[in-house]
């Protein structure tokens, strides 16, 4: 018998011609989330993929390393055993004693049977696979609805394949087969799910932060690695991309009027983001906007705010209640670091009655007042760069 781990995808088997595309990418991501740590071969079927560690014991972590590939429906580890049913049969009971005297009452056999050469059909082995399990098991009964064991059977070309537990992942297609977008990254709960969001639809991210020392500290920055980080352990190593903000938010305190701080805040800050994203080759930006959830994410400030680009915005929240978001957040890892005492850029400066319906001439007639590019190619001038990975962070050239 050989021990490996099968893989099951969902939505990449419905891409017609463009599915080796989806798979190549999903098994390049899995290679990437193993890493030299847990060293094996990865190979597809159709329809699975299947990675052969070269250390049985490096079954859990692996595990858990690919229950957050996106992409991944779900994974099990599963026994490999000759195109034989007294091979099968033989497994079939390995599989079931291992659950031990405490294991399951009831149980099901779901097998199937692409490699049509093998002499029983799937409803045969189900039948035969079935009588066997109760002979040797006498406390076992069938239960074909809600059975407490699922013993599933694979034949396939290269051999049999059975096993019984089911890790989820997080579904969803490959990052890298979308593209690449910006993300708007603050220090709140928001925006890391928008992030972790649009990787789910396969997009490949780096993500920009303004920061505005000495109004922000230095541990306001590192709240926001540590959510990168996060992230990079779903969708791989990012780049973060720190702006200085201070002189922008000073100008406008100086010369705004006080109900359009965050209005004009965010154009500029949807300005910056949409030239680093040229900068880097980003054809999207995200945001961690959700209607009506603040003053500034009514449609009216919306429009506003996106008057100032022609580039597409992605807001993944846009539906989502702040309970909703919550919760995901919680699910992802970022919600504990999202929660951190330290403020951001957006959180210092937010007037006591914040425009909600603001009209987009009297917001261009205020942006009068200041000198809009050299703002812009000031804050440029400061970006700084950090490479970031699961394990760690390393500054860049900027």
């Amino acid at each position: 018998m050989d021990h490996l781990l099968l893989i099951r995808y969902g939505e990449i088997g419905l891409k017609g011609k463009n599915r080796h595309l989806f798979e190549d990418q999903l098994m390049r991501n899995v290679r990437a989330a193993l890493g030299e740590r847990l060293p094996g071969r990865v190979r597809r079927a159709y329809g699975r993929v299947f990675v052969e560690l070269d250390d049985p014991s490096h079954t859990q972590p692996a595990l858990e390393r690919l229950q957050k590939v996106f992409g991944i429906v779900a994974v099990s580890p599963a026994i490999r055993v000759p195109l034989t049913v007294e091979a099968v049969e033989e497994a079939a009971v390995e599989l079931v004693r291992r659950q031990g005297l405490a294991g399951p009452r009831t149980f099901r056999v779901q097998a199937r049977r692409p490699n049509k050469a093998f002499p029983l059909t799937s409803q045969e082995i189900n039948e035969r696979i079935g009588a066997l399990l109760l002979r040797t098991f006498p406390q076992l009964k069938v239960d074909l609805h809600h059975p407490e064991l699922v013993v599933a059977i694979e034949v396939r070309e290269q051999g049999a394949y059975l096993y019984s537990d089911q890790v989820p992942g997080p579904g969803g297609l490959p990052v890298g087969v979308s593209s690449h977008a910006l993300l708007l990254l603050s220090g709140g709960i928001d925006s890391p799910v928008a992030g972790w969001m649009a990787m789910k639809r396969g997009i490949r991210l780096d993500a920009i932060h303004f920061h505005s020392p000495p109004f922000t500290s230095e541990r306001s920055l590192d709240k926001v690695k540590d959510l990168t980080r996060v992230l990079a352990a779903w969708g791989g190593p990012m780049r973060l991309h720190v702006v200085r903000f201070t002189e922008i938010q000073k100008e406008l305190r100086r010369h705004a009027p006080a109900e359009l701080m965050i209005t004009l805040m965010r154009r500029f800050m949807l300005r910056i983001a949409v030239a680093v994203a040229k900068d880097v080759g980003a054809l999207a930006l995200v945001t961690g906007e959700s209607v009506g959830q603040v003053a500034s994410q009514t449609l009216e400030n919306m429009s506003v705010i996106n008057a100032v680009t022609n580039m597409p915005i992605l807001r993944p929240l846009v539906g989502f209640d702040k309970q909703e978001i919550v919760e995901r957040a919680q699910a992802i890892g970022t919600y504990p670091i999202s929660i951190r005492p330290y403020e951001d850029c957006c959180t210092i400066f937010v007037p006591e009655h914040p425009a909600t319906r603001p009209q987009l001439a009297e917001v261009e007639a205020a942006e009068g007042a200041l000198d809009v590019e050299a703002l812009v190619r000031e804050a440029m001038a400061s970006v700084e760069t950090f490479s970031i990975s699961e394990a760690q962070v390393d500054a860049m050239q900027a």
